[in-house]
């Protein structure tokens, strides 16, 4: 079993609480995407995890396992970092094979030529190779093995240091934005690559992104953070439909963000939320909400007007629909917003 759990973990640098009292379970096989704005602690936490990092208060448990006295290489888990951390002047089979090498093979036995002389370093190259050429076939980098990172595009270098944490079969995996340093085309490619390899092979996974389309796309299931803390915690679906608050709503998707003065009746203290494609127009006679639209983009399948609500601007996206008259700048509008839709959530 590779679940993780943690309680109540704190890490301070001087006066600032990076991570503040994060309890969180990440169950066994599971991709867990943590997600939030930079400095909200993701990374650190992750940090944390890994044994990079000592936290100043709470427990890592890995595997039902206290593993806060371990030091990383005793944790079986494996870190992919958003800059690759390849070694430049070593071949792709040799980054990849780095990790095994160290683990199996003595310091004198690593030596090209001293490690020679030692007769059960043959055999121990041998199911090397074998393991860094299956690795390199499942993320297709196989035909790579002789050239040197330099030579690589970023996919490639992103796959060749995936490779290099999978031929270590870890209990968990950890990423840190691997893919930020990639164009958007082979962003998608390599984060479906990624998901499949993660469920084919059943890894327990954290991945930590500041993009939320690519937490929507990648998990099982999101941690927001801001602050140092979870904020919400489910799939990309329920914390779309269902946000706890206003900093998870504004931050996973659109959201329009009304208070009392639209003139919605609503309770105290709090805030009418609704998303731009739950809403539609309407006419204004007997609305509820209503006012001029201010903007209108057409997006393809849908078209994204603009409405001014008293001192807000609210999105709504309607389906596109040939031969349909388009509402036009200046329009006079009601957004029809069915009550179950409507969220109200603490201001």
């Amino acid at each position: 079993m590779a679940d993780i759990e943690l309680h109540a973990i704190e890490k301070r640098y001087g006066d600032t609480r990076v991570v503040n009292g994060v309890s969180l379970t990440i169950r066994d096989g599971e991709f867990l995407t943590l997600v939030g704005p930079s400095g909200c602690g993701k990374s650190t936490l992750l940090r944390i995890i890994a044994g990079l990092e000592a936290q100043d208060g709470g427990e890592v448990r890995v595997g039902g396992t206290c593993v806060d006295d371990r030091r990383p290489k005793e944790r079986d888990v494996a870190m992919v970092f958003q800059s690759y951390a390849l070694y430049p002047h070593l071949s792709v089979f040799d980054n990849i094979a780095l990790p095994l090498r160290t683990r199996r093979l003595s310091f004198a036995e690593r030596l090209p030529l001293v490690g020679r002389a030692f007769p059960r370093r043959r055999g121990i190259e041998r199911a090397i190779r074998a393991e860094v050429e299956q690795a390199a076939a499942m993320l297709d980098v196989a035909h790579l093995l002789h050239r040197k990172p330099g030579q690589l595009s970023g996919g490639q270098r992103q796959r060749v240091a995936l490779g290099r944490a999978m031929v270590r079969h870890p209990a968990v995996f950890l990423m840190d934005e691997p893919l930020s340093n990639l164009d958007a085309k082979m962003r998608v490619s390599v984060r479906r690559e990624l998901r499949s390899l993660q469920q084919r092979l059943g890894l327990t996974t954290i991945f930590v992104t500041h993009d939320q389309e690519e937490a929507n796309t990648i998990c099982d299931r999101i941690a927001v953070m801001d602050a140092g803390k979870v904020q919400q915690v489910g799939t990309p679906m329920e914390l779309y439909e269902n946000p706890a608050n206003l900093f998870v709503a504004n931050f996973l998707g659109s959201a329009n963000i009304l208070d009392e003065r639209a003139g919605v009746p609503m309770p105290a203290g709090k805030r009418l939320v609704f998303r731009p494609q739950h809403a539609g127009l309407t006419s204004p006679e007997g609305a509820a909400l209503r006012g001029p639209v201010t903007h209108r983009e057409f997006l393809g399948a849908t078209v994204r007007y603009a409405v001014r609500i008293g001192d807000s601007e609210v999105l709504i996206e309607t389906p596109f629909q040939s031969g349909r008259e388009l509402r036009d700048v200046g329009d006079n509008v009601g957004v029809d917003l069915p009550p179950r839709r409507m969220l109200f959530l603490p201001a």
